[in-house]
């Protein structure tokens, strides 16, 4: 299965015109861009790839991410968007990801353009909603979208694979990325960092950011021990999760009372 979905992404390249361009992926370090780039990497693409952080980002999957990019021998470059999402999220209401997306995108293009790069990269799958996105104005194989508004076309090698397709693929690969045992927003392994559980209408602030990534922080390694998965959001304090036990939520709770003194 796996080499049959190599020998897709090598043939619509080739049928594309991608195998001599130059493709920056943007790579979050999760199961599904993390595929995307193994993918591309042995269909024989010139594929880079492009990591965005900030201030309150999960250290160890970027830890991970960096290993797995240099085990694959891809070019791999870290971009610091902690003033932008400031600037961009601070005053608003929540959720923050959705100005996170626009910060992110916005580098992307012009990290591209600036270094030579031909084609942007995600790694969207069939499942991830594109209603109302800039990627709906594909009028032909939505694997490869020419967005005039971007100024370079997106390639999004698994769009076409629901997740589980994808789950099966990345564990033929031998992908594994590090798992922070977030509550995250859906039930497949979607991490992402501790600000999406800032409560929805909350006014952002930085302390509120600082809050966020304090009390997650910690709630996941319990959550990581017990192999379960909990996030809390602020400043409600929610506590989410899944199959965890009664002894681990009262260890969740004296976290959320230490924040709440």
């Amino acid at each position: 299965m796996l080499s049959e979905a190599v020998g897709e992404v090598r043939d619509f390249a080739e049928r594309r015109g991608l195998i001599n361009r130059k493709i920056l992926l943007m790579f979050s370090g999760g199961k599904d861009s993390s595929l995307a780039l193994y993918l591309m990497k042995k269909a024989g693409l010139d594929v880079s790839a492009l990591t965005f952080f900030h201030r309150w980002s999960w250290r160890e999957p970027l830890r991970w991410a960096m290993r797995f990019t240099k085990e694959l021998g891809v070019e791999h470059y870290l971009v610091d968007i902690t003033e932008g999402l400031l600037r961009e999220a601070t005053g608003r209401k929540g959720p923050v990801c959705i100005n996170c997306k626009k910060v992110m995108l916005w580098n992307a293009k012009w990290f591209a353009l600036n270094n030579g790069f031909d084609v942007l990269a995600k790694g969207d799958n069939a499942n991830d909603k594109i209603i109302g996105a800039l990627l709906d104005q594909c009028k032909m194989d939505i694997r490869l979208c020419e967005i005039p508004r971007i100024g370079l076309p997106f390639f999004r090698p698994l769009i076409k694979y629901p997740a589980d397709v994808v789950e099966r693929l990345a564990e033929e690969a031998g992908i594994r990325p590090y798992r922070m045992y977030e509550h995250a927003r859906r039930r497949q392994w979607r991490e992402g960092c501790p600000l999406q559980y800032i409560d929805r209408e909350e006014i952002v602030t930085e302390e509120l950011m600082d809050l966020a990534y304090r009390v997650n922080y910690e709630v996941s390694r319990i959550a990581r021990k017990k192999k379960v998965r909990v996030s809390v959001r602020v400043p409600s304090f929610e506590i989410m999760a899944w199959n965890a036990d009664w002894g681990t939520l009262e260890e969740v709770k004296k976290v959320i009372e230490k924040f709440k003194r």
